[in-house]
């Protein structure tokens, strides 16, 4: 927790200079090594991960124990389903597949208390046990954790400058497999027709003032190409790939000397 703020400015900064890294195992010692290996924020993928609640939570003290930010990507923009997972005193929480500004703004009132919002209140671990004031947790709570629509459909590039103009969004970033997948290209998000959409999406962040950033896998030319781009964040890398990449690393060693 606490985390948030010394983020958001730093994507503001821009250079791409914060780092964060994908995880789908369900052991939380995974996130807590990630953290210690010094990613920025840890993205604890719920949408396609098999996190149950109470797994999710532990995955989030582990992120924070190892000195990384919280980062929760929901498995849909759903009220029922974000409310729970703030309550855990996240750093960030991630909406997938956001396409119009009117679902950007119910992710972001569902993230929000009233007035702004619709945010059920009984926090837990956010409001550090009790132990933190209400008051003192209400001044802060919006500031506590960073709110991020993922932007993944060639119809939210479309809709991509009202997006960027919902109140309360922090910060979008770019999901590169969806978006090649909704313009007829699954697979192949290196295409120029899938980098055209990003590189809109990025002059149009920039053009409004919010933070953008990509999401993909530990690939050098994906991640030269979309830094290049003029990316704030960006998210790489996972548990599952580097468990593949030193497997087959160490295999073709062996194999090549027996």
């Amino acid at each position: 927790m606490n985390k948030a703020k010394a983020l958001l400015k730093a994507m503001h900064e821009g250079g791409c200079k914060v780092i964060g890294g994908h995880v789908f195992f369900t052991d939380p010692s995974i996130t807590e090594a990630m953290a210690v290996y010094g990613y920025d924020f840890i993205w604890i993928d719920a949408e396609h991960g098999p996190f149950d609640k109470h797994n999710l939570q532990m995955h989030v003290m582990a992120a924070n124990a190892g000195g990384s930010a919280a980062f929760v990507r929901v498995t849909e923009n759903n009220p029922a389903v974000i409310k729970p997972v703030l309550e855990m005193g996240i750093d960030g929480i991630i909406i997938p597949m956001v396409l119009t500004a009117e679902e950007a703004s119910d992710a972001i009132k569902a993230c929000l208390y009233p007035p702004s919002g619709i945010r059920g209140f009984g926090p837990r671990r956010a409001i550090g046990y009790n132990q933190i004031p209400i008051g003192t947790y209400l001044q802060e709570a919006e500031s506590s954790f960073l709110r991020i629509v993922q932007i993944e459909h060639s119809k939210a590039v479309e809709n991509i400058e009202a997006i960027l103009a919902v109140p309360g969004l922090d910060a979008i970033i770019i999901g590169p497999n969806d978006l090649s997948a909704s313009i007829g290209l699954l697979g192949n998000s290196m295409q120029p027709q899938v980098l055209a959409l990003g590189k809109r999406i990025i002059l149009s962040a920039k053009k409004a003032g919010i933070p953008v950033g990509v999401s993909i896998g530990p690939d050098e030319r994906a991640i030269r190409t979309w830094i290049d781009m003029g990316l704030d964040f960006i998210s790489v890398g996972d548990d599952i790939s580097f468990l593949q990449q030193g497997a087959n690393r160490t295999l073709s060693l062996v194999q090549a000397l027996v």
